[in-house]
């Protein structure tokens, strides 16, 4: 593997993945690019058979795909999915998305040429699809693991975060890639509790009888979940980059939750009996992945649901929280954040024994967000970007 130059004289065939032998080609190309660095997490193989699959992921239900191989020699050195979300397509061209844009991601290439190339043909079929714009990379949802990370590579990513070359900024900068947002992950130190001004903020919210912050419910867990995307299509609906989830798919995400759900370290909070947020912590699932390879078999799918029971782990992650609307920027709103913040650190540390926990991603320009994290003491740990062309 070269994964550092280009490649002299050396033919580059790009072509559609057609067959079960070409999907199969696409994802173990990850597994072999990366084998070798100590920060990457194999994914499991299902995940990302179930993630490429019509009919199992219903992302496909509102998406145009198209995954790309490209061979030089015999071998596979490269691959790229080109995708439009027609979802996308119909937001706010000022919120990021919007008519006309089209993306590619879970790009992976041994070399620049090879990149340089799976991007030209990306661009290619985009611009056929009458695109002509593309933010990247994306894979394949801005739920999933958007953007090329450029910051952090010295430490493994938390679960549901990716982890790529530092190698490829380079090489996509240098095609006239330029930076639309940044998305940033925050780490902070649990163990030892918070400020004391975040604290005098929680006690207030306590003793305002009108706020309610419970546990999510697991034996009704569906309910939950759909309350908790609910509330995340009507509190993101303005962000940047927003794309709202289908009945479909909060279905689908409250599956594929549920099984790292811990309840006690997740929340809904109500005003006068209405749920208007929530805060998920997950358990950092990927101090587990790390050695399983990318398969659950033969014994890898006991032992992960044994640690599940009871997942004992250095750090928590918050990948997702919300506001509705109508309460952001209202004093409730952040007396009922820091309270989630709290609650779920005390669980978090008495119980699973966590010292750190990540937050985000988070915009970098969510003022908000960017306020809370600092109110807390943490610090950015990792960065990654997304990038805009016209096409």
């Amino acid at each position: 593997m070269n994964k550092g130059g280009i490649v002299a004289d050396r033919k580059i065939e790009i072509a559609p993945v057609t067959s079960k032998g070409d999907l199969n080609a696409f994802i173990d190309l990850a597994y072999r690019l990366n084998g070798n660095d100590p920060n990457w997490v194999p994914p499991l193989r299902t995940d990302m058979v179930e993630l490429l699959t019509p009919g199992k992921n219903p992302f496909h239900e509102h998406a145009r795909m198209q995954l790309f191989l490209a061979r030089a020699d015999g071998r596979v050195v490269g691959r790229i999915s080109a995708h439009i979300d027609e979802l996308a397509l119909a937001q706010p061209a000022e919120r990021g998305m919007g008519p006309g844009t089209g993306n590619w991601g879970l790009l992976e290439a041994e070399d620049e040429a090879t990149t340089h190339a799976l991007i030209a043909r990306a661009e290619q079929w985009l611009r056929d699809e009458g695109m002509t714009r593309v933010l990247a990379p994306i894979s394949l949802s801005i739920w999933e693991e958007p953007g090329l990370q450029t910051l952090g590579f010295d430490h493994p990513p938390m679960v549901m975060m990716g982890h790529n070359s530092p190698l490829y900024q380079a090489w996509i900068e240098q095609l006239g890639y330029e930076t639309a947002k940044r998305l940033l992950t925050y780490d902070l130190r649990v163990d030892n509790g918070f400020p004391e001004l975040i604290n005098r903020i929680v006690a207030s919210g306590e003793r305002n009888k009108r706020i309610h912050v419970r546990k999510v419910d697991k034996s009704r867990f569906a309910e939950d979940a759909a309350i908790i995307i609910d509330i995340l299509n009507d509190a993101w609906s303005e962000n940047w980059g927003f794309v709202p989830f289908t009945e479909t798919e909060k279905a689908y995400a409250g599956e594929k939750l549920k099984p790292i759900i811990i309840e006690s370290a997740n929340m809904i909070a109500e005003v006068d009996g209405e749920p208007i947020a929530f805060m998920l912590a997950l358990p950092d699932l990927n101090e587990k992945l790390k050695g399983m390879k990318g398969s659950l078999y033969p014994f890898n799918w006991a032992k992960l649901l044994l640690w599940l029971r009871n997942p004992q782990c250095n750090g928590f992650r918050v990948p997702l929280m919300g506001v509705k609307k109508q309460w952001q920027n209202s004093r409730l709103a952040s007396q009922i954040a820091f309270m989630m913040i709290e609650y779920i650190r005390r669980v978090a540390v008495s119980q699973y024994g966590i010292k750190r926990a990540e937050i985000g991603w988070v915009l970098e320009d969510n003022q908000g967000m960017v306020a809370i994290a600092d109110a807390i003491d943490s610090k950015v740990n990792r960065e990654y970007r997304i990038y805009s062309k016209v096409l």
